[in-house]
Parts: C-alpha cells; structure tokens; sequence
C-alpha cells in the first residue's frame, strides 16, 4: 500500500532550505493571535523536509499545537504563509489538504469496526469497495493488527487502538501526517514501545511526519529533527544529538533534560575555548559563540559527564563540593552537591560507579572535562506570553 512518491531519503539535519533537501511544507512569517493582541505563535519560520520525522516540542502554552492545528486546517494563521507541495493552503480546508491525524485519544468510531473505522476515509474519498478492503487489509499488515478488523475499539488495548489510529492516518496515503500527543494516555512501559512502533514505521514507509510532544525523551527517542518552542517561537531546531549537547540558549539547555547551570563572566577566549570566572572559580568550556571579556554567560554541564574518581584529560575542571543528598533511582545514583558559596549542582552515576563513601554529608572532588562544559550568553530575552494555553 506504500505510495511511492512519499519514499525518500533520510533527510539533512538542518534547519533550512539552503542545504537543497525537498521541501513539503514551509510556514513563512506565520503569526497567530486569538484575542489580536497576544501572539500564540509569533513570526514563525519553519520547513519541514520530505521524509523526516520532526517533532514540534516545548511546555504548555508554547505555540507547538497551535503550529500543527494551523498545518492541519483546524486554525487559520492570522497572518503569514503556509506551504504545502508549493501551494497556499490558506483558506484551504482542512479535509482538502491530503493530511493524516492521529489524536491523543485515538478519535475512533466506537460503533464501527476496526475495519470500518479504516474503510472511513476511504469511503469519504469515493474508493471503490473492492480496493477499500484490500487496503484495509495491507495496512492491518503493517501495523500488525490483522485479526482485529472485526472488533471494536473497546475490546481492543490502548496501544492496539493507537496502532488503528495511526494505521486510519496512513491508509489514504497522505502526503504528510500529523500527531499531536499520541502516546499520552498509555502508561510508561506501552509508551516506549509504541515510540519505537512509530518510528521503525515512518522508516518504512518513508512517510513525513509532524510530531507534537512535551516530552523530551519521547523527541530525543523519535526524531530527526526538534524543533524547541518557547512562548510562540523556536528557540533551536536541529537533530537531537545537538538539541542535547550544544544547546542554543539556556532556555533550551533547561528544557532538555538535567543541567547544571552556573553564572560567570568571561575572562578569556580562544576559538571555541571559553575561561570563564564562575563566582571566583575558573572553568574552562567551550562555545560556538564568540565572546568577550567581561561578558555575562551561562556555563552549562549534564550531570552525567561528571567523574568523581579519577582526573579526566583536557582542560579539567575540578571543584570541592559537600554531598548534601544521595537518591538511589535503579539504574543510576543522584546526587544533589553543594559548592563552597552554597550554590547547588547535581552528579549522575552509575550503581556499578557509586561508592558506600559517597552519602549526605561527605565531601567529593568533582570533575570534567571542557569538552562536556558549554558557555551561553546571559542576555538572551525568551519573552514570555501573558496568555498561558495549551497550545
């Protein structure tokens, strides 16, 4: 059933046209308000490549739902261009625009069949009965589902109904598919196993997809590309190795996963190296930014790339702390540190790493690397919407 004009190659990891890779749709200084005053989503620029999966990711009231709804025909942009294949799709309907959707909550007909809710969209484009149902059919086979097209959706689990759903989604062959919080009604076990479900399918299928989530291991996990928003703009799109490890600002390095962050100002740079007085303690970081002396930064460093047992090579960092809670999570040790001007950072180590010494009230020399440590401006405004949606 695949269509074959939606295969593609793996897309480039940018966050432009410039790098020739096809473009499906593109939002050019795309605005929305609801009240004319306060924007939802402000002066959005934004293109989405044949075959990648890119997820729109961010808090509540972001802009990341309202972008997808406007994508999909169920908000219209109070101003700006929408694109898709190269034409507007302003004032384009939403059934008009050729687009899959998958709900959170799954939007099945509880009345119909499973082979009836897939038969829907198909009968509503005029197919005839005998391609309905040899579509139905192969599209159970992708999914894996076969022997559930004459049940319900209530005698079926949560993840067999979000498998219909998207199945429902693809069978039209789309020429783009959105999904706005699929998983976030399955528990956390099925979750991770219908994320790995979607992603090996975009893969085969070479479909597009737009995908909406608040969750930052879910778009880690998924994606090609995140696109992070914050207050109606992206902060930072790119793959997800650099949305983690070389965050654009520090709204992003909070957002994404844990961070220390502490504040310094600049002393010194060199190329990418950054020696930065961090309230009288010297790191050293890098940076794609340059900087000059006596800027106000950020410098950043993940939890988990600290060492506590041995030096590590490469502009070391090294700082005493006193160990003020040690929380035991399975698979890993946490601990909360204090340094010596009572500031507060946090150490990530494995259970085969941790030490009896290392408990509430003990000291530990912490270290990293420069490599793991990054510097980001200070002065960066992510302004804030008075209205707080979920959109």
């Amino acid at each position: 059933m695949t269509n074959p004009s939606l295969m593609s190659a793996s897309p480039q990891q940018v966050a432009t046209a410039d790098s020739g890779a096809a473009i499906l749709s593109r939002f050019r200084r795309v605005n929305k308000s609801y009240d004319g005053r306060v924007p939802v989503v402000a002066d959005l620029n934004l293109d989405i490549f044949k075959g990648e999966f890119l997820t729109l990711l961010g808090p509540s009231g972001s802009g990341k739902t309202t972008t997808l709804m406007m994508l999909a025909g169920f908000e219209q942009p109070s101003g700006g261009e929408i694109e898709l294949d190269g034409a507007s799709l302003v004032g384009v309907p939403a059934y008009k625009r050729n687009i899959g959707m998958v709900f959170q909550n799954y939007a099945l007909f509880p009345h119909m069949t499973v082979g009836q809710n897939l038969a829907f969209p198909l009968t509503m484009r005029g197919v005839g009965k005998a391609e309905r149902d040899d579509r139905v059919k192969a599209i159970l086979e992708v999914v894996r589902l076969n022997e559930t097209v004459d049940r319900r959706p209530g005698q079926l689990s949560g993840g067999q109904q979000q498998r219909i759903a998207l199945a429902r989604a693809l069978i039209f062959n789309p020429r783009l598919v959105l999904m706005d919080e699929p998983l976030g009604a399955l528990d956390r076990q099925l979750r991770e196993h219908m994320q790995l479900e979607i992603k090996h399918l975009h893969e085969r299928l070479g479909i597009t997809v737009v995908y909406v989530t608040h969750d930052q291991s879910e778009a880690l996990t998924m994606s090609d590309r995140v696109a992070v928003f914050a207050h109606g703009r992206i902060q930072q799109i790119a793959s997800p190795v650099d949305i983690y490890e070389r965050p654009a600002n520090a709204f992003v390095a909070d957002f994404i996963g844990d961070n220390n962050k502490l504040c310094g100002i600049v002393r010194a740079q060199s190329g990418s190296v950054c020696e930065v007085d961090c309230d009288g303690l010297i790191m050293h970081a890098v940076s794609d930014i340059q900087f000059r002396p006596g800027d106000d930064v950020f410098v950043v460093f993940r939890p988990e790339n600290i060492a506590q047992d041995h030096p590590v090579p490469e502009l070391p960092n090294r700082l005493n702390v006193e160990i003020v809670e040690r929380i035991y999570l399975g698979d890993h040790v946490r601990l909360r540190c204090k340094l010596a001007n009572s500031v507060e950072i946090a150490a990530k180590i494995t259970n085969k790493q941790s030490r009896s010494h290392l408990k509430s009230g003990s000291n530990l020399t912490a270290m990293w690397s420069g490599r793991d440590c990054y510097v980001l401006p200070r002065d960066v405004d992510v302004k804030k919407n008075s209205r707080d949606m979920d959109s």
